[in-house]
């Protein structure tokens, strides 16, 4: 078990710093830190404790599949992040979530992304896209709803995770006229979907940015809705791993799929699969 502490500052001066040592996942150095990427499950063994004895932990789940024909996009899977987190000379059990498969029959959404955990940490799955005239899934970030069939109320984007908060609902799917129906986009770690408009599939929502790897770099972002014509389909999250025009989500990222075009039976595309990563102080600062 772990709990949340305030990470012990070092000063600069002296060569000699009680660093922990741990082992599993792919392992880099950053600065003072080392890192622990799983790209797949693991466990993290941490043999002997150092002077801090905490961790910085980004835990983000698998993301949702986009459903079949016109539809939604998928939902990003929960993101999960904090520093100062105490941990003890034991092994700590990593789960690293797939992205949820594509819908490839009609109605329904696409499946929903597989949760990642780092101990009793858990990061909920995204929601799937609606396929046709379908509300989108719930998750950790809501997957977007289909475009509507006919004149009504538009359907709704799915739920994201509210225990605790791991992202953002999905875009709303509706109906302008026949044979045109704009679907919503995933939700993303930072930002709802967007909402299908005349024209216009709605937009993957914003992933977040997170530099725990040594990099800035953009996760968890939602997969853009699709729609049948005259829709132009709107791109998943830039650089935050969502799809577009019914492309898959980004491995290793928590993007959603983007939801396909409809005109003929176009199957869905897979979420990208979640990732673990830690991190430690291991020289002084």
């Amino acid at each position: 078990m772990f709990q949340s502490n305030e990470l012990i500052g070092f000063g600069v001066g002296g060569e000699s710093f009680d660093g922990m040592v741990a082992s599993g996942g792919t392992i880099t150095t950053s600065g003072a830190y080392k890192i622990h990427t799983f790209t797949s499950s693991g466990t993290f063994t941490v043999s002997h404790l150092g002077i801090v004895g905490t961790v910085e932990y980004l835990v983000i789940a698998g993301g949702g599949g986009s459903g079949k024909d016109y539809a939604g996009g998928g939902g990003a899977g929960g993101y999960r992040a904090a520093s100062g987190v105490s941990v003890s000379e034991a092994g700590f059990t990593v789960t690293v979530g797939a992205g949820g498969a594509g819908k490839t029959s009609s109605g329904g959404t696409g499946a929903a992304g597989s949760n990642s955990v780092f101990g009793s940490i858990t990061s909920t799955g995204g929601g799937g896209g609606g396929s046709g005239n379908t509300a989108g899934g719930a998750g950790g970030s809501g997957g977007g709803a289909g475009g509507r069939q006919g004149a009504g109320t538009a359907l709704a984007g799915g739920a994201r995770t509210s225990s605790p908060v791991q992202g953002n609902n999905g875009g709303a799917g509706i109906y302008v006229a026949l044979n045109h129906f704009p679907c919503g986009g995933g939700g993303g770690s930072s930002a709802v979907g967007g909402t299908g408009v005349s024209g216009q599939s709605g937009h993957g929502g914003a992933g977040t940015s997170n530099s725990i790897n040594g990099t800035a770099t953009t996760w968890a972002g939602g997969g853009g809705g699709g729609g049948y014509a005259p829709v132009s389909l709107s791109a998943g999250t830039a650089n935050g791993g969502g799809g577009a025009g019914g492309a898959a989500g980004t491995v290793n990222t928590g993007g959603g799929a983007g939801g396909p075009a409809g005109g003929g039976p176009t199957n869905g595309s897979a979420g990208g699969s979640g990732v673990v990563i830690l991190r430690y102080q291991v020289k002084n600062i």
